[in-house]
């Protein structure tokens, strides 16, 4: 089938072939257990609903399998066999120009040169969705497709609510994300009613598609640099800027600390964030050990170089590395997803990046 015949078969007749876990691409931490027996019956009611019958006995066991080993229901089988990139508008198929430009920007945020967790239709910051699965994802690419200029897709948490009437000055698409109730809008229930498949975090630009990657907070984040410096009276020239988080927006940092001028280090535990980020010229230099990385930032101070080195290690250890070696930090900071402190946003010292997803997973009280 031609990229076209995909995108209009929606979900398909037959069931493609499972999909295997791939583990070369950088996947969503595994989320928390919190669903009831119950709740994850409901869980697979409701990811079953987007399926013709005849489907349910091969995707059933599926489904629950993938809600115990990861928390959610991706429905990773789904996934599309074409690449996702953002193509030319007119290589998309349609009736109206402004959905093809929506669908142009969908496949931009799942790009796997810009989302963070692309298999798991995440974006940046974590848990920042452009859909909760892939049966969303084919669906909405297909009424999107399928629309006139007098029509406007809704939408609610990746879930495509209808196609309605409407008028040609009306929005194509009306997107809402993560309504929750506010008794009910604590952390956890923001895990229950997500891993129910009935809501999802769409962050600011994620679930509204119209994410521009790292370059969205450069400018910011370099004016918020400078003005660091100039508040304590300094150059950048030759002082030291330290931060955390590669992840997502976070390759800003380093970019920014190089239009500033001063010397960066950036430190990330996760080592296919840092391989992204380096292979993609945010930062220019990647160092595993801390005698080494002291080493080197000596030398940039004696020179007064603007360089960016990513850390691939916890933050913590460059702080308690450099107070040992004498080494003065000018500016701190930090680019971490606060906002998801438990689940992908911060991880404790003295633990790799695979030992505390797990820990996060299995016992998430000790990792908090």
């Amino acid at each position: 089938m031609t990229f076209k015949e995909q995108i209009l078969e929606g979900i398909p007749e037959i069931l493609p072939q499972p999909k295997p876990y791939d583990p070369d691409v950088n996947h969503a931490p595994k989320r928390k257990d919190i669903l009831s027996e119950d709740e994850k019956i409901l869980a697979l009611r409701n990811a079953l609903r987007y399926f013709d019958k005849r489907h349910h006995e091969v995707l059933l066991p599926e489904f629950r399998a993938e809600l115990e080993a990861y928390g959610r229901i991706y429905m990773y089988r789904l996934r599309p066999d074409y690449e996702i990139y953002a193509r030319s508008i007119d290589e998309y198929p349609g009736n109206s120009s402004q959905a093809r430009a929506i669908m142009l920007m969908i496949q931009n945020n799942l790009d796997h040169a810009v989302a963070q967790h692309p298999h798991e239709l995440i974006t940046y910051g974590g848990n920042g969705a452009v859909f909760q699965n892939w049966a969303q994802y084919r669906l909405v690419m297909k009424y999107l497709a399928e629309m006139t200029d007098e029509q406007t897709l809704v939408m609610y948490s990746g879930h495509p609510l209808g196609l309605f009437p409407s008028h040609r000055k009306a929005p194509r698409v009306v997107v809402t994300n993560g309504m929750m109730i506010p008794n009910y809008s604590k952390p956890d229930d923001w895990e229950k009613f997500n891993a129910l498949g009935v809501t999802q975090y769409g962050q600011m630009t994620a679930g509204s598609y119209m994410y521009i990657g790292p370059q969205g907070i450069v400018h910011g984040t370099t004016i918020t640099v400078l003005n660091g410096f100039r508040k304590i009276g300094k150059q950048p020239q030759g002082n030291l800027f330290v931060t955390s988080g590669l992840g997502g927006m976070s390759g800003a940092q380093p970019k920014a600390g190089n239009i500033a001028g001063c010397i960066t280090v950036c430190a990330e535990v996760n080592p296919k964030a840092i391989t992204t980020r380096h292979s993609q010229n945010w930062v220019d230099e990647v160092i595993e050990d801390a005698d080494v990385l002291a080493d080197r930032v000596r030398e940039a101070k004696r020179n007064n170089e603007t360089v960016s080195i990513a850390y691939s290690g916890n933050v913590v250890e460059v702080w308690e590395k450099f107070d040992q070696e004498g080494i003065h930090i000018d500016l701190g900071s930090d680019q971490t997803s606060l906002h998801n402190p438990w689940a992908g946003g911060y991880y404790p010292v003295g633990l790799t990046f695979e030992e505390a997803n797990t820990m996060m997973a299995e016992d998430p009280e000790q990792f908090k």
